[in-house]
């Protein structure tokens, strides 16, 4: 009991962001703008802008015709710029076969060494996080200029490469919205990119998704039952809110598909798709990918579920030696 409150007590955590200021400037700057009073170690959730007038809420359109003039979006074979020019009502689009097989190639082996080196480690959950601080050549898929220009159209906003975490297996992670995870304020300002790095099929884990889903509310803390206190966070563990999307699911009648795709596609999703991984029935196999998460510049960004402010430091400093 007494372990738990510990780690639920929000002024644990504030201490170590004290010692991060340089981490946590980009959400300094937006504080004072929207007239905040709050530090840059501050816990920070939904509910410290509830009491921001409407009018200092940015509304995120897309433009149609600045996706279609886009590098990328001239670059694509056809179907793959049908997928795109529906992302404002699917929430999703996918590039099948986009990176060439011998990029693929050399990122797969290039992990393998790191793994077999120490490089990089794989977390007990399977998940290999932030590859991007050792790979130049990961990194130059997320930071490629064409595709960040894309991401920048579909944020309205300033795309900048936040994460990446590869996996070797499935993750079979329950249905969720990357928004409860991965927020920003205002809402919206965030976008994944999911890299197939072997061919994916039914039996090796493959993603799901609920096309549309993105339209519904971003359901955060307080939607559930979680928002806590001045000083503690929730009392809720996670299968709360994986319980709570669940029904929500079931309640809307929302329709799941299955994203079988070549190696070396690519699924851009929206902050409030609806996603997660499907059983990974072939123990013998392996199902290869990576995921970028991207937030824009322009926004606060932290995490809703533990009410951390995001620490980029490392971001920045791959963009000046880029």
């Amino acid at each position: 009991m007494i372990r738990q409150l510990i780690r639920r007590f929000k002024g644990s955590y504030a201490v170590y962001n004290f010692f991060h200021r340089r981490d946590l400037a980009h959400n300094a700057k937006k504080y004072r703008e929207l007239g905040l009073r709050k530090f840059w170690f501050s816990p920070v959730s939904s509910k410290d802008f509830q009491s921001l007038p409407a009018e200092r809420q940015k509304s995120r359109v897309i433009h149609p015709e600045a996706i279609q003039n886009s590098a990328l979006y001239q670059s694509l074979d056809p179907k793959s710029r049908a997928s795109l020019d529906q992302f404002d009502e699917t929430g999703f689009a996918v590039f099948e076969n986009f990176l060439p097989s011998d990029l693929v190639d050399a990122i797969n082996a290039e992990m393998d060494q790191f793994l077999k080196n120490g490089v990089v480690r794989q977390e007990a959950n399977g998940k290999i996080m932030f590859a991007i601080h050792a790979s130049a050549l990961l990194r130059s898929v997320g930071q490629d200029p064409r595709l960040l220009q894309l991401l920048s159209i579909l944020l309205d906003g300033d795309a900048m490469l936040f994460q990446s975490i590869n996996f070797l297996r499935g993750s079979e992670q329950p249905t969720h919205s990357d928004s409860i995870h991965m927020t920003t304020y205002p809402l919206g300002g965030l976008l994944g990119v999911w890299v197939a790095l072997e061919d994916i099929h039914p039996d090796n884990g493959p993603l799901h998704y609920y096309p549309g889903s993105h339209k519904l509310p971003y359901y955060l803390n307080s939607d559930y039952g979680n928002e806590g206190s001045y000083f503690f966070l929730g009392p809720k563990d996670y299968t709360a809110y994986e319980d709570f999307i669940a029904k929500r699911i079931e309640e809307l009648g929302l329709k799941k598909e299955i994203l079988c795709i070549p190696k070396g596609s690519v699924m851009i999703w929206h902050a409030n798709l609806f996603h997660g991984g499907e059983p990974h029935r072939d123990k013998n196999s392996t199902r290869k990918s990576v995921v970028f998460h991207y937030f824009d510049r322009n926004s606060i960004c932290y995490h809703e579920i533990t009410q951390r402010p995001a620490l980029i430091r490392s971001l920045l400093n791959h963009e000046s030696n880029h």
